[in-house]
């Protein structure tokens, strides 16, 4: 029996599936412009003068949108709004608890006349729970979740990794996710419901490899003195004689040999790789060999092996990156360097994502005529 190979397409595997999200700031907007970079097609809900409040200086975290505007405590404008989520597949927001309901937007109210809506919340602490009405930032969830303790050196304070960790990492990538299934489900059982999405609760997620080793005894709350956290001089970030750095993961013990070979020094005469006693020795030994020479030419010595060493680069310079341009992982969108849309796809990728909104367009023309949601 043969099978047809399906024709490919470019419209990305989202694509028919009807977003509305209501403007937000942070990990639900990152939702929001993954679902349109997948192919979904998203209604970004603004208050009325957004767009010329952007002073000609276009959004691009709000790539791929469709933008109208609309006052949502005015009657006739959120009964509009309203019309627009009876057929949409999605409801994104990103308000505190209780903002919707007193709208008469509320999970309830949307359900009543839309059954297949996917509700979806994202917050930083949550629906429930002693903090959920209180203001926060990444900076305050991943200090929560014991994530912000971890990410230090050994007798240094806390360094915020800057807002990947709770926003994105635990917020809008967990939303993404739990919409997608949402989507999933909807097929068997022919009804919607509500996602909360909460920062505390991917974040802490996001730390499941932590939280599984410290009943086994490897992993401490001692910051700095873990495998991934610097505490081993063989995961860790060395300077270069040029003041550049290097970036070490050289952890099995197949890819440490050719990271010591690599620095030009002989296992035989250093200290063993896990005797932790040696360690301040070793990290001097090593610290020592990479400040002798820049970190161009470190570059070029690792260039090809398993030593798992990379140079630290800035953002500018990721852009001008080889193996990132290979892949195409950045692209240039209306004069704006930006992450290209993620992850692949074998049939229905979209590797060019629409630009950010420019113009508003009249609520009452979106998704006419009217279609059931899929």
């Amino acid at each position: 029996m043969t099978v047809p190979t399906p024709p490919t397409q470019n419209a990305g595997p989202l694509a028919g599936v009807r977003v509305v999200e209501l403007l937000t700031l942070g990990p639900g907007a990152h939702a929001g412009t993954m679902l349109a970079d997948l192919g979904a097609d998203v209604v970004l809900v603004a208050r009325p003068g957004w767009l010329a409040q952007q002073d000609g200086d276009p959004d691009h975290t709000r790539r791929g949108r469709t933008l109208v505007e609309a006052d949502l405590k005015d009657p006739d404008d959120r009964d509009k709004v309203m019309r627009l989520i009876d057929r949409a597949d999605v409801l994104l927001e990103g308000f505190r608890p209780g903002v919707t309901e007193r709208l008469a937007m509320g999970p309830r109210d949307c359900a009543e006349r839309n059954p297949r809506l996917i509700y979806a919340r994202m917050t930083g602490w949550g629906q429930t729970g002693p903090r959920a009405h209180q203001a926060g930032h990444d900076i305050n969830y991943i200090a929560l979740t014991g994530h912000l303790h971890a990410i230090a050196r050994c007798g240094d304070k806390p360094m915020p990794p800057l807002n990947l960790v709770g926003d994105y990492g635990g917020g809008s990538m967990f939303l993404a996710l739990g919409i997608v299934a949402a989507l999933v489900e909807r097929h068997t059982s022919g009804c919607g419901q509500t996602i909360d999405a909460a920062m505390v609760d991917g974040a802490s997620m996001l730390g499941h490899w932590m939280w599984a080793m410290r009943p086994r005894g490897r992993w401490t709350d001692v910051p700095g003195t873990n495998m991934l956290d610097t505490g081993r001089p063989f995961y860790d970030v060395y300077e270069t004689s040029d003041g550049g750095y290097m970036a070490v993961g050289a952890l099995e013990p197949q890819f440490y040999s050719s990271f010591i070979a690599g620095l030009g020094l002989d296992l035989a005469q250093i200290p063993a790789q896990h005797d932790s006693d040696r360690y301040v020795e070793l990290r001097d030994i090593i610290a020592g060999a990479f400040k002798t020479r820049t970190r161009h030419e470190w570059t070029e010595t690792f260039s090809g092996t398993d030593a798992c060493v990379t140079p630290v680069l800035s953002y500018a310079e990721a852009a001008r990156d080889p193996h990132l341009q290979s892949r195409g992982t950045l692209l240039e969108l209306e004069g704006v360097t930006q992450p290209a849309p993620a992850p692949r796809f074998s049939r229905t990728d979209r590797r060019i994502p629409a630009g950010p909104p420019r113009t508003v367009t009249p609520i009452d023309g979106i998704w006419t005529p009217v279609r059931t949601v899929v």
